[in-house]
């Protein structure tokens, strides 16, 4: 598609249910039928394992994969442009199968605009049956950043957004103050994490099925400390998650698009008084798109999973504004504005391209989350468990990874899962790539050039919550990969040491890469940032998927 051309789906007053043809393929749906029929027929839901009590060894379900992207914005944002039907349709071109939109909070969107959102959202589910349309709200946490929330559909989820938008939100509240020697900094931190004990308990008592926090972008300023990460995940594991691995704005430093100080991600942003004072400047820039906690093997992630806690990482378009795109918003009427109405005007068409730093959702940045049944509940508990891995410009079309003991029968752990064993325990590490077999939608064929693993000590808690740095994390093994196609399975042989450890892994399209920020010791070809100005996103993609835990015993 040139940035000449206008996709039917982006014509709001085209119904995104027309488009159901062009936007998913019957063998696609197919496909996905063949998947869902045969996990349920080998016996995908057959309890964990763990959950049954067996001592050693591991047996998690057979999982398909459902794409989506946890944090889109709409005309209900003040900052951006595009209606619920522009992307939703624009979301199944690209082939997402769930998505959350994740609106800023704001006084005119709590006053007007949830209410009017919750309309848009029905809407938008009834135009697209075969999607998973979650309404959430981009929350300013108190004295940080931003993260996401969401519900699972049901009578009280906008009640529930709305409540935890007036009663919560830092930039509602004024709560915004996080530097170290300010006063407020202690108050407004305790109330973030009042905000998420808050959430939990509506969780508890059924008020609403489920509910998830996500933190967005969070070294885009610096101000998300690690005691603060902690502190939320600590508050309540089962509701704050993870965190974005990669921001959207994934297109802001596309060459001659933004200037010369451009970076993907818009991570363009010096230290502030606001941020934390311990991480480097460094930290403020992405690394092959990826922020700089997720990007550092021994890094920020690394020190949070080598507690031995389970984090989880996304990655997600942060639709506003999509690169290239020809359409403006629309023209107030006379008397009103964001504050009076909660909604910007629809947007217009000027067959101009108009700036943007965006891509549509799944065009460039995927969340790829295993789940057992397909619906809302079903993604929840699949992000909760962390069966989670995530790519760049549609670098791999399927990954699925198994850590087992060679003396066990079974399936062993995946994703997000633990693995039990004793020391001296020979184990298999299988990864079971599936090649793009497409062109992605910049009409390249992707083709993956290595797999690193990544393994790490779990150490305990720490004894500093500000620690950013898990020294015995390193990559341990790199396999070249370059060239194979269709389906294949890399098995890695580990042997299970004293102390209980994670392994992760990472890959990419080996266009660049260096040592990476810790050293060359620990991570010989890592990502790189790339020169201001100069990002194009589609010749540095990775992808990434969360860690699989072994906990040694020593019986």
């Amino acid at each position: 598609m040139t940035e000449q051309q206008l996709p039917a789906w982006a014509d709001p007053s085209v119904s995104s249910s027309h488009l159901d043809a062009q936007s998913v393929s019957r063998r696609q749906l197919l496909r996905r039928a063949g998947l869902f029929s045969a996990a349920f027929a080998a016996g995908s839901l057959a309890t964990p394992a763990a959950a049954r009590g067996q001592s050693l060894g591991g047996n998690d379900p057979r999982l398909a994969y459902l794409v989506g992207d946890h944090h889109i914005h709409t005309v209900y944002s003040h900052d951006a442009k595009y209606t619920f039907s522009q992307l939703a349709a624009a979301s199944a071109t690209y082939g997402l199968d769930w998505m959350v939109f994740t609106e800023h909070s704001n006084f005119g969107h709590a006053q007007y605009g949830a209410p009017l959102e919750r309309g848009e959202i029905l809407k938008a589910r009834a135009e697209n049956p075969r999607q998973l349309i979650f309404q959430g709200l981009e929350w300013y946490i108190p004295a940080a950043e931003h993260a996401t929330v969401f519900a699972a559909p049901g009578p009280h989820e906008v009640d529930l957004l709305t409540r935890f938008e007036l009663a919560y939100d830092g930039k509602l509240l004024g709560y915004t103050d996080g530097a170290a020697d300010n006063p407020n900094t202690v108050r407004n931190q305790a109330h973030a994490v009042a905000a998420i004990k808050w959430l939990a308990e509506q969780r508890r008592t059924g008020y609403v099925d489920d509910v998830l926090v996500l933190a967005n972008h969070p070294l885009r300023l610096g101000i998300d400390s690690p005691h603060e990460m902690r502190d939320w995940r600590d508050a309540a594991s089962e509701i704050v998650i993870g965190m974005e691995g990669a921001p959207g704005a994934q297109g802001a430093a596309i060459p001659g698009l933004r200037g010369t100080n451009s970076i993907r991600g818009e991570y363009e942003n010096k230290p502030s008084a606001q941020s934390w004072p311990g991480y480097p400047a460094d930290a403020y820039l992405t690394y092959g798109g990826f922020d700089w906690a997720t990007a550092t093997v021994g890094g920020l992630w690394d020190a949070m999973l080598a507690e031995g806690k389970l984090f989880s990482v996304t990655t997600n378009s942060d639709a506003h504004r999509v690169v290239f795109d020809t359409w403006k918003n629309g023209d107030w009427a006379a008397g009103q504005n964001f504050d009076n109405t909660g909604r910007l005007p629809d947007p217009v068409n000027t067959d101009t391209p108009q700036p943007g730093s965006d891509f549509w959702p799944g065009q460039f940045s995927r969340t790829h989350v295993g789940v057992t049944r397909y619906g809302y509940r079903a993604v929840m508990s699949g992000l909760r468990a962390g069966r989670v891995w995530l790519d760049h410009g549609h670098l791999i079309d399927g990954l699925d990874v198994r850590l087992k003991r060679d003396r066990d029968q079974g399936r062993g752990v995946t994703l997000g899962g633990r693995l039990r064993a004793r020391k001296g325990d020979k184990l298999t590490l299988s990864v079971t790539v599936t090649s793009a077999s497409r062109p992605n939608p910049q009409g390249t064929v992707p083709e993956l050039a290595h797999v690193d693993v990544i393994r790490g000590t779990v150490s305990g808690p720490v004894a500093v919550r500000d620690e950013w740095r898990a020294p015995d994390t390193k990559v341990v093994r790199t396999v070249d990969v370059g060239g194979r196609k269709g389906t294949y399975t890399l098995r890695i042989p580990l042997v299970a040491g004293e102390e209980s450890f994670y392994v992760r892994l990472r890959g990419s399209d080996g266009n660049r890469n260096g040592a990476g920020y810790l050293g060359a010791a620990v991570d010989p070809h890592g990502p790189i940032p790339h020169a201001p100005g100069d990002g194009d996103p589609w010749a540095d993609t990775w992808f990434y998927a969360n860690p699989v835990f072994v906990d040694v015993t020593a019986h």
